[in-house]
């Protein structure tokens, strides 16, 4: 039994995977058009961004932290990115990568000020997120950058498997999500990040440098910002500078639906893309059935205060 027990995926994603199946079953019975093949690619389109950005969500409320600054990181990235390559002419590559090494300073801040000034991450990422916004306005002077180069718009392109079309972006995303679980599984800084998050006082006393390893967290989160401001101007066709703006928010939700405890130290990182897709297909299947966004809202935030009140419970009980 101890063998059959040790070969069951954790409960923490076994939960939100029978919802994700309950949600698809029942959503199923009222939409003819719910289970085609290009439906279940446009919900994974339009959780692409947001699956991207709940991967560095992830891992900082792994460490028991919290980053509301994500959002805002990735429209200044996709800015400086597509600003770049059409005003001031730079290779087209070059542009992707400044937006991306833009996200990346902006973690590697977001760390430094949690841990050198030992600041609560709640408040620097709250700070953080109004400035970037501010910097975001400014220097797109509000406007929206069009006429994009074709290479910055790739990953927005599909492919065809039968009658499916697949954007090479959602093939991207999950890449990107089996990668993250070999770091968490299979390494030592992914055990690191496991132990900083259930107590960083005894991490450190067993010769963790917890310090390093939360800046590392919180500047790996920024590349994955990055990375998702390039996948918003795929999918949108252009850099957006309102854009973001309840991404923050949006990932939150998916980390907490999958399972991860807003205490630190518990989770998997397959259960957030399961959390994003439990949000896509409500969101889809509500659309599908007429429902109006407003409460397709409200039934997000249902879900939210559901897993958050089971989440305190549980670690009430352990």
């Amino acid at each position: 039994m101890r063998r059959v027990a040790d070969h069951l995926p954790p409960v923490s994603s076994l939960g939100p995977f029978l919802a994700l199946l309950a949600a698809c079953i029942f959503f199923s019975f009222q939409s003819d058009r719910f289970l085609s093949g290009q439906n279940f690619s446009l919900i994974l389109q339009q959780v692409m961004v947001v699956g991207v950005i709940a991967i560095g969500q992830t891992l900082i409320i792994l460490t028991a932290g919290i980053d509301l600054s994500c959002g805002m990181a990735m429209a200044l990235g996709s800015i400086i990115m597509t600003k770049f390559a059409v005003a001031h002419g730079m290779n087209v590559y070059l542009a992707m990568g400044c937006g991306i090494l833009v996200c990346v300073l902006i973690g590697f801040a977001n760390g430094a000020l949690v841990t050198l000034i030992k600041l609560p991450s709640f408040i620097v990422t709250l700070g953080t997120m109004n400035i970037i916004f501010a910097t975001t306005q400014l220097y797109s002077g509000a406007q929206t950058i069009t006429d994009l180069p074709a290479a910055m718009l790739f990953l927005g392109n599909t492919f065809a498997v039968g009658q499916t079309s697949i954007t090479y972006g959602t093939v991207l995303m999950v890449g990107l999500y089996l990668l993250t679980w070999l770091f968490l599984r299979e390494t030592a800084p992914g055990r690191h990040l496991y132990a900083v998050g259930n107590n960083a006082e005894a991490a450190r006393l067993t010769g963790i440098a917890t310090n390093r390893v939360l800046i590392g967290v919180y500047t790996m989160a920024g590349f994955f910002y990055g990375v998702a401001a390039l996948l918003s101007v795929a999918r949108l066709g252009v850099g957006d500078p309102q854009g973001g703006q309840t991404d923050n928010l949006d990932s939150i939700t998916a980390v907490v639906l999958g399972g991860t405890s807003l205490f630190g130290g518990r989770g998997v990182i397959i259960g957030t893309l399961i959390g994003v897709l439990i949000v896509g297909v409500f969101r889809n299947g509500l659309t599908l059935m007429g429902v109006p966004s407003v409460f397709q809202t409200m039934v997000t935030g249902v879900l939210v205060i559901l897993a958050v009140a089971t989440d305190q419970l549980t670690h009430k009980k352990g």
